[in-house]
């Protein structure tokens, strides 16, 4: 069963998979879980803090009543340094995997599929359920991840796929099938700090713990209004997310080059669109531009105000027009990211 699990996994181009037994808690990892929440490192992303008790444990209402293996697996959106360099410019200040289509759709469909074939190894006398997860249930991602040798977490909160590296989607397969639960890896980061070095807010206070309120992901896509006056000078030209931690990472130098699906590549509207021509668009603009793009996540204001963070790093003279109109609009953080820039300006 498990072999065969296993293989439908890699038939459906996931890129690694793994298995982990359902049936001890993560207490360990659930203790460092509350440990974020209670020091205010989730910021206002309030559902990390919902269903507290509940991530402990997959085997359980919140997730499925008898659970007794996770399938974990991994899909990479890094693709080839060369192919990269291609990307244009507004492209290259987006996070890597948001720069094409929104994965949760494709990966989800992938993750249906998976589940589907899982059940059908149940029989009329022993039926199997399963449960397709996707960054939307109240789980330990990372930590069911290396719990089935999927990789290792490294040091930058990331799990590590050895030959592949951190540039990866994770999701499960939550069954109440029992199958042979792989060997944990060790994590293998030793003395390196590069991660930690390359972050341009310091939002690592020790290695394996980062402070999401001070991570430019957070900032430039979670957090609405307007952004600290401690960290808008770092943030310099990351319009939506921020890849410095895994890009220095020696994992992801050495992953072995692969075929990467044609939805992380750079949709077709970043090609004739730069932050200067997003700050004179109305929003009702901006979210037709945006389309379904993971860039929907920060709202038409914040995807205004990332533009008007991003001119003013690069000091861009033309702006100073759009970026005076917007100096007046409702919105708190795009007034401020609007003033700053033209501060730079000056």
């Amino acid at each position: 069963m498990t072999d065969r699990v296993l293989a439908k996994a890699r038939d459906l181009g996931f890129d690694s998979v793994g298995i982990a037994s359902a049936t001890e808690a993560l207490d360990v990892d659930h203790s460092r879980y509350e440990a974020f929440l209670e020091a205010g490192m989730h910021g206002t992303m309030a559902y990390l803090a919902e269903n507290r008790e509940a991530r402990r444990s997959v085997d359980g209402p919140h997730i499925l009543e008898g659970a007794k293996s996770v399938i974990c697996i991994a899909q990479r959106y890094q693709r080839s340094r060369e192919e990269e360099a291609q990307d244009p410019p507004l492209a290259q200040s987006i996070a890597r995997y948001a720069r094409g289509s929104d994965y949760h759709n494709f990966l989800r469909r992938k993750l249906r599929k998976l589940a589907a074939f899982v059940r059908s190894l149940g029989t009329d006398d022993a039926p199997v359920q399963a449960r397709p997860l996707a960054d939307d249930a109240p789980i330990l991602e990372r930590a069911w991840a290396a719990r089935a040798g999927l990789g290792f977490v490294g040091k930058n909160g990331l799990i590590i796929v050895p030959g592949l590296g951190s540039m990866l989607l994770i999701g499960e397969v939550v069954t109440t099938l029992e199958l042979v639960p792989g060997e944990p890896i060790a994590e293998r980061c030793g003395s390196c700090t590069r991660c930690l070095d390359a972050c341009p807010t310091n939002a690592f206070p020790k290695p394996f713990v980062l402070d999401a309120q001070k991570c430019i992901s957070y900032v430039t896509i979670e957090q609405r209004g307007e952004v600290s006056t401690k960290l808008i000078d770092a943030i310099g030209e990351h319009f939506f997310g921020c890849d410095d931690c895994q890009t220095v990472c020696p994992f992801n130098a050495s992953a072995k080059p692969r075929h990467v699906k044609s939805q992380f590549s750079p949709r077709p509207e970043w090609s004739d669109m730069d932050a200067l021509h997003l700050l004179q668009l109305s929003e009702v603009q901006i979210a037709a531009v945006v389309g379904s793009s993971p860039l929907k996540r920060a709202t038409p204001a914040g995807v205004l105000r990332n533009a008007c963070l991003v001119v003013g790093a690069k000091r861009e003279e033309k702006a100073r027009a759009p970026l005076v109109a917007l100096c007046d609009h409702v919105d708190a953080g795009v007034r401020q990211a609007a003033r700053w820039a033209l501060g730079k300006l000056r």
